[in-house]
């Protein structure tokens, strides 16, 4: 069976940092991507990288701030999260994509996770 599983969410200050995983398994995918849903907002892209070939994009609102990386041995894909503000605040959700390409859209991703709370404080 296709699992994601996310980790490493948690409450942090304001300029804080955190480090989020997905452990993907069930099948190979073309690239993973995460995404974020506040209380009240949509579901908004944050950032997708290649599985295996060269290519990363990310939103404009984390562009210089988040990094995302795999490694490829362990199945792994994580968000590397510094300078959070308190509008990064969401549940935080991993997808994967089986066709070729980058996306930015939801209706891109073909599984998800069940995602990990990330709460930024003031």
């Amino acid at each position: 069976q296709v699992q994601l599983v996310e980790s490493g969410g948690g409450l942090v200050q304001a300029g804080g940092s955190l480090r989020l995983s997905c452990a993907a398994s069930g099948r190979t995918f073309s690239s993973v991507g995460w995404f974020r849903q506040a209380p009240g907002k949509e579901r908004e892209f944050v950032a997708a990288t290649s599985w295996r070939a060269t290519g990363t994009v990310y939103a404009d609102s984390v562009k210089g701030r988040f990094t995302i990386s795999r490694d490829n041995a362990n199945n792994t894909v994580y968000l590397q999260m510094i300078s959070l503000k308190p509008e990064d605040t969401a549940v935080y959700t991993c997808a994967a994509r089986l066709n070729f390409g980058l996306g930015s859209r939801s209706v891109q991703y073909d599984y998800w996770g069940q995602g990990t709370q990330v709460t930024v404080s003031s």
